[in-house]
């Protein structure tokens, strides 16, 4: 219907800003990082069926311990807020540059390693949160949990998987919704709501016009989206419909219609 109607469409998750970052994506993380920890010490307590434990700890008692999958922004922002709660952390990415960029981000040492199944199975055996946050540039987030490690895992324990919106990182997540967030496997709390920021609309609200309103008061300086397009490069990231025409590979692909190079496209017009 929009391919009909000629409308030029852009996607918030591809948008680009001139330095090659996805500023959108970044943001809606960023609150995705800092609420998973207030999601989750609100299920530790015994009101929610969870073991009843402060996430900080207090002076005297061994603080709980947080396992955190991915060093992406999620897992920084996820980090350094259960850091400042008081809670010990341990970060496990694939990908070395990340887990460098995360100590650098917090600012100070902290326990982190790659993925290998018998140490990260060891971890969640005596962790009272378990954080998912790996992403996938394209596709399926990868499983790395499996139903047998979170069997494994001690009752009253939560996991929090903020992979969900594509699939998922625990082979036992399942989607839910904001009013049933939590459901129970094993004895362990499993939150998986897709699209976190959305409890927390006005942030992210804010947090979104921060950066459309500048694009669209100068698209109209510029007579248009398309005109803005031909000078700034990195706009046509996001742009998955010019005028009618998909000119996005992956929707093509997914929805059997016909793909057309939008710097062609746009080249053609001049």
């Amino acid at each position: 219907s929009m391919m009909d109607k000629k409308i030029t469409g852009l996607s918030f998750e591809n948008l680009k800003d001139d330095i090659g970052s996805y500023p959108i994506v970044r943001s809606m993380s960023e609150i995705a990082g800092s609420a998973v920890m207030l999601i989750a010490a609100q299920y530790l307590s015994s009101a929610n069926h969870g073991k009843g434990v402060l996430l900080g700890g207090i002076s005297g008692i061994a603080p709980i311990k947080v396992i955190i999958l991915g060093a992406g922004i999620v897992g920084v922002y996820a980090a350094r807020t259960a850091l400042s709660l008081g809670a010990s952390v341990k970060v496990f990415d694939n990908n070395v540059s990340r887990l460098i960029r995360l100590q650098n981000a917090i600012g100070q040492r902290l326990w982190t390693s790659v993925i290998e199944p018998k140490l990260l199975t060891k971890q969640l055996r005596t962790c009272e949160v378990a954080v998912g946050a790996l992403s996938a540039e394209t596709g399926r987030t990868p499983l790395i949990v499996t139903e047998e490690m979170v069997s494994a895992m001690r009752p009253g324990s939560v996991i929090v998987d903020v992979s969900i919106d594509r699939g998922g990182c625990f082979e036992t997540s399942e989607v839910t919704a904001q009013d049933s967030p939590i459901f129970m496997k094993y004895g362990v709390i499993h939150y998986c709501v897709p699209n976190i920021p959305s409890a927390f609309a006005r942030t992210a609200s804010q947090a979104i016009s921060n950066v459309l309103m500048p694009l669209l008061i100068e698209a109209g300086d510029e007579g248009g989206i398309e005109n803005l397009a031909w000078q700034k490069v990195h706009l046509r990231n996001g742009i998955y419909l010019f005028k009618g025409h998909l000119t996005n590979f992956y929707l093509s692909q997914r929805l059997d219609l016909k793909y057309t190079d939008l710097n062609l496209l746009i080249a053609s017009q001049r």
